[in-house]
């Protein structure tokens, strides 16, 4: 896969498994590798890329969130260099230490024909050993790079990367194009719109904002998915606070994308809501 130039000494390159992009970042200090694609031999396979760009070598690894298709490539860059550090917001430590590597093959791999299975089933997960909580900052000598938790919105554990003098932002999934974004049994529907306000206020008009999976993208269209994702907040909390039980929501929104795949979202909303704003259906 060839790692294509957005932004001053920022690359992205978008791999086919899952539409998965994995960015690197180069200073003076030399290349941090954001995401490491879905399995031990993926992860060397992105490895193999990033060599081939001849801009460094690679000082650190981070992970947006816990996911096997950001995170699972860890290894290989651990093979190749034991010391290179793997930072990660610390929510994302505790999602990968609760991964069974088993459950995500069978979920996420296809049937037991799909060569894909045996590479994850081959996998060992590698934790992050550099974890914040709330924002840090990766010194590469004439450019920082800025590592923000904006909050839960696709998980527990995401962050953002936020490269200042190149007016980018890698976003992981708290963005994606290539379809709604995933709103699954781990997300934080509720909070996903207020999350993604705090991105908003890191990037300008002149941002060049990457997702996890998708096409290179800018501000209007965060603010775009921003806005739909506070439609599906709001839905979720004018039914459960008309008590239209959990079973009945998805027929009885009105929704910004297909209805399937909001069944998870509806109930991790509903489970989410203060109790003050549920109310029983009437009997």
């Amino acid at each position: 896969m060839v790692f294509s130039e957005v932004a001053d000494r920022v690359w992205v390159a978008r791999y086919e498994w899952y539409d998965v992009n994995v960015s690197v970042v180069a200073g003076d200090r030399g290349l941090v590798v954001v995401d490491t694609h879905g399995s031990a031999a993926a992860g060397r396979r992105v490895l193999a890329d990033v060599r081939r760009l001849g801009a460094g070598e690679v000082v650190a690894v981070v992970n947006t969130h816990a996911h096997f298709d950001h995170a699972f490539g860890n290894v290989a860059f651990r093979e190749a260099d034991p010391g290179v550090p793997i930072h990660a917001h610390e929510g994302a430590v505790a999602g990968l230490e609760a991964t069974s590597v088993a459950d995500t093959a069978a979920a996420h791999a296809g049937g037991a024909d799909d060569p894909r299975r045996e590479e994850v089933l081959a996998t060992e997960v590698v934790l992050p050993d550099r974890t914040f909580s709330s924002a840090t900052v990766l010194d590469l000598g004439d450019r920082v790079l800025e590592l923000v938790h904006p909050g839960p919105a696709h998980t527990a554990g995401d962050l953002v990367v936020l490269v200042p003098d190149a007016q980018v932002l890698l976003a992981g999934d708290l963005v994606e194009e290539s379809g709604p974004p995933s709103l699954g049994a781990d997300s934080f529907p509720m909070q996903w719109p207020l999350s993604l306000d705090i991105v908003l206020g890191l990037t300008t008009g002149a941002s060049t904002v990457v997702p996890g999976h998708g096409a290179v993208v800018d501000r209007d269209f965060v603010e775009v998915q921003r806005n739909e994702l506070g439609i599906v907040a709001e839905t979720i909390r004018d039914l459960a606070g008309r008590g239209v039980p959990v079973d009945e929501a998805l027929a009885a929104g009105e929704w910004p994308w297909d209805p399937r795949h909001l069944e998870a979202a509806v109930r991790r909303g509903y489970e989410q809501l203060p109790r003050s704003q549920k109310r029983l259906p009437l009997i």
